[in-house]
């Protein structure tokens, strides 16, 4: 069992590598492997090298001696499923994390605000949309269809206000701004792992074969695919907001009412390109930059340290925040902030120059900081009074108004 582990270790990293193998003679390559495999007593950092090493072999030796695998897309497919499993696991098994495969296995961090205590009648999110003239869930619906609201009046203007806010809060925090597009090509697809992962999800324009996009990472990450950066250059800090566009097929039942889940909102995004040893820094300056934001907003929140099987496949580590909804009593996601490694940074063939002129992979992070469907479902509810809706101080300047009557 051991060896057969190892093996579809080492055969998923050519695919992380992007290399392409030729003209090898099969039985040498299986000798060594052989051979490595019975003297193999790797852990921790040295299987990571050994991965490094002997990747190649076991690819080719996978490949070229593969009967049942001949036609070459089902072999492509076979190897996208393995890789799908093993590079949502090696990252997390090589730093010691748990390799579990629900969202129970989830390790809450960190909890901060205060939880506020609503009136006994207290109205949930889609319920206040009504009373106040907010969101018109309905009229989205006449429109496009449900999962497509129309905000109103003083919701619109919420909305604006946190996009300002958010867009604002990133610039002081040294973030370039960029307006991307919102349709990507399948290349961009691919170089961040939407594709051919997540084309279920991402709405298709078959004619133009484009894609919306479903976060602004990827149009923003994209802008770094083929290019080799001076070490001078890192890190690279960039935010977008964008609108994003998400099929969520399969998803019903109440978790999915009012703003809990929509096919199209607004969320401002972070992305990082950095050095692999600065990466860990950046990725926890993103996760304080996204709590800062929520406790600015003054909303009860957790942070989540996902386990392996819980997260994208892309990931190396990733940490979810949560804001918590006092009428529907129950948390909602607002914010994934991770790190990536080097897998992004392999497809992309995004590349950095160090003081060597050696070129290096680069590490990508990205984040939510934030999506705004749930921060502004938890914002109604929360701040419910008798006598309309509170606006917490660090938007009024946004909104121009610092109670929804």
């Amino acid at each position: 069992m051991k060896e057969k582990v190892l093996g579809e270790v080492y055969l998923i990293t050519c695919l992380i590598t992007g290399k392409q193998y030729v003209g090898i003679t099969i039985r040498g390559y299986l000798n060594r492997w052989k051979k490595h495999l019975a003297q193999s007593k790797t852990k921790g950092t040295g299987l990571h090298e050994d991965i490094h090493k002997y990747g190649e072999d076991a690819f080719k030796i996978e490949v070229l001696e593969s009967k049942q695998y001949a036609n070459r897309d089902r072999l492509a497919k076979w190897l996208f499923n393995r890789e799908r499993f093993w590079i949502s696991h090696l990252d997390t098994y090589l730093n010691g994390y748990n390799l579990t495969e629900g969202a129970e296995d989830n390790v809450v961090e960190k909890m901060g605000g205060m939880e506020t205590e609503l009136p006994k009648n207290a109205l949930p999110h889609w319920e206040l949309a009504k009373k106040y003239d907010l969101i018109d869930f309905d009229l989205g619906v006449k429109i496009t269809g449900a999962g497509f609201p129309v905000y109103k009046g003083q919701g619109a203007r919420l909305q604006r206000a946190l996009i300002n806010f958010f867009l604002d809060e990133a610039r002081d925090a040294g973030y370039l701004e960029i307006m991307p597009p919102t349709v990507v090509n399948s290349a961009s697809g691919y170089g961040t792992g939407q594709l051919p992962d997540k084309e279920g999800q991402m709405y298709h324009c078959e004619v133009d074969d484009l894609y919306l996009i479903p976060t602004a990472e990827v149009p923003v990450t994209n802008i770094y695919r083929d290019v080799i950066l001076d070490e001078k250059q890192l890190p690279i800090k960039n935010c977008a907001y964008t609108q994003c566009f998400r099929r969520e097929a399969g998803s019903y039942g109440k978790d999915v009412r009012g703003l809990n889940r929509l096919h199209e909102f607004s969320k401002v995004e972070l992305v990082r390109i950095d050095k692999p040893e600065h990466s860990k820094q950046s990725h926890q300056e993103m996760l304080n930059h996204v709590e800062g934001l929520l406790q600015k907003l003054e909303l009860p929140y957790r942070i989540l340290r996902l386990c392996g099987g819980d997260m994208s496949f892309t990931a190396a580590l990733c940490f979810d925040f949560e804001v918590y909804s006092e009428a529907q009593q129950r948390w909602l996601e607002v914010s994934s902030v991770s790190n990536f490694d080097t897998y992004q940074a392999n497809r992309l063939k995004c590349r950095y120059r160090d003081e060597n002129k050696k070129t290096q992979l680069c590490h990508t992070l990205n984040g939510s900081a934030l999506a705004l469907p749930r921060i502004v479902a938890a914002l109604l509810e929360n701040n419910q009074t008798p006598e309309g809706i509170r606006i917490p101080k660090a938007l009024i300047p946004y909104t121009g108004f610092d109670m929804i009557k």
